[in-house]
């Protein structure tokens, strides 16, 4: 029997806090500092995050804290052939994993696609979104401030914009529920991925409209999890969020046999099971793994990782031509992207992004094609792999490492 006195806590704090500089944080004598107080009160060794050849002062805004580097293994898919707008020509793609396979598989399907003619790759829509909500006092209030606000377009507008020189308000969806609003700010960004440019805009437009006297407010915050940042939602796949991309490919018939030892056919098949199990589960994305190929292109050019919550959802669709050929196609409705700001500047980062001469400005919509024809090639190599059978003797062969 349980002593009624008794009571579960957990200690009091004996780790040290981490040392800090307040004039100069970012140096290598800081990050050995902070390892060495870890070191000391962990056991553990710090030798390889210790080894690094970026200068520290370049990171502010990247981190806080520096303490060393987490070396990730990358290689180099390809070459992929793309027939994009903005994308064309060959590349190797950067790729940074710790998965045994991924590059290999990748690369199976940039070699069916680069000799069936290339990967035709289209960005058909670009928003980025802040989504604030107004409380009024009833359901009345709600739907004229509405109104107010779809004839207040221009000053809203022009509020949000003064904060920025690149980042443009499209336009202002409206979403109700009861006596609540939401409006979900839809912004170009230019070459940023652009969230904290567009949190900074939709606040400034956000305070003009409020200092308007809005009647019957009863409350206001800029976000309530609307705009669903790093987090799948059904409202970005069907109206954006990021870049929306789609690449698309027809695969001959007698190239799929001698490439991947398959046919149209038994792939179409695969595609009809792989919708149903999809559907049945609940699933975000009808493909096999978008997520493989975004993040390890975003881990090597300096993209915001957690991203990947948002930009692998996503849509495959497939048609059996009458001769055998296999039409494919892989939509990305809410792929966060930027090749400028962020981690894209960083040294490792910026080679990696000016491998596929995608570094600065003018060039996200070009990444964002190259994205989208790597997860494209990924999805047809591991299809082709399970309705072939050699996706377990792949992995056995490739992707074993262990002690």
């Amino acid at each position: 029997m349980t002593d009624s006195k008794s009571t579960n806590h957990v200690s009091a704090a004996t780790l040290p806090k981490l040392p800090r500089d307040k004039t100069n944080d970012y140096s290598h004598a800081m990050a050995q500092a902070r390892r060495d107080t870890v070191t000391e009160n962990t056991g553990a060794a710090l030798t390889h995050t210790g080894q690094f050849s970026i200068d520290p002062a370049l990171l502010p805004g990247n981190i806080e804290g520096f303490s060393g580097i987490v070396q990730v293994p990358m290689g180099f898919a390809g070459p992929i052939l793309l027939d994009g707008e903005h994308a064309q020509g060959e590349f190797y793609v950067p790729m940074a994993t710790t998965e045994g396979t991924l590059l290999a598989s990748y690369s199976r399907g940039m070699r069916l696609t680069r000799e069936a003619g290339g990967v035709r790759t289209t960005v058909i829509d670009d928003a980025m979104q802040r989504a604030p909500i107004f409380v009024f006092d009833d359901a009345r209030y709600a739907r004229d401030f509405g109104l107010w606000v779809t004839a207040h377009f221009a000053e809203i507008k022009a509020a949000a914009e003064a904060t920025t020189r690149s980042g443009k308000l499209r336009d202002i969806q409206q979403f109700a529920q009861g006596k609540m609003r939401w409006l979900r700010f839809n912004f170009t960004t230019g070459d940023a991925a652009g969230q904290n440019m567009v949190s900074k805009a939709t606040h400034a437009a956000c305070q003009w409209m409020l200092a308007q006297q809005l009647s019957g407010l009863a409350h206001f915050s800029l976000a309530a999890n609307f705009d669903t940042d790093k987090k799948h939602s059904v409202v970005n796949s069907l109206h954006t969020r990021g870049k929306r991309v789609v690449a698309e490919i027809t695969l001959p018939a007698k190239l799929l046999k001698e490439v991947m030892h398959t046919s149209g056919e038994a792939l179409f098949k695969q595609r009809q099971l792989s919708n149903m199990g999809a559907m049945m589960a609940g699933s975000v994305n009808n493909g096999a793994h978008f997520a493989n190929g975004i993040t390890a292109v975003f881990m090597a050019c300096g993209q915001d990782v957690a991203n990947v919550a948002e930009s692998s959802a996503g849509f495959v669709h497939a048609e059996l031509k009458p001769n055998g050929d296999y039409y494919f196609s892989v939509t990305i409705p809410a792929l966060i992207v930027a090749t400028y700001g962020g981690g894209t500047g960083l040294p490792t980062q910026r080679e990696c992004l000016e491998v596929i001469g995608c570094y600065g400005a003018g060039k996200v919509n070009k990444l964002a094609e190259i994205i989208a024809a790597t997860v494209l090639c990924g999805e047809l190599s591991l299809s082709s792999a399970i309705v072939s059978d050699q996706w377990v003797s792949s992995h056995d062969a490739l992707g074993r490492n262990r002690p």
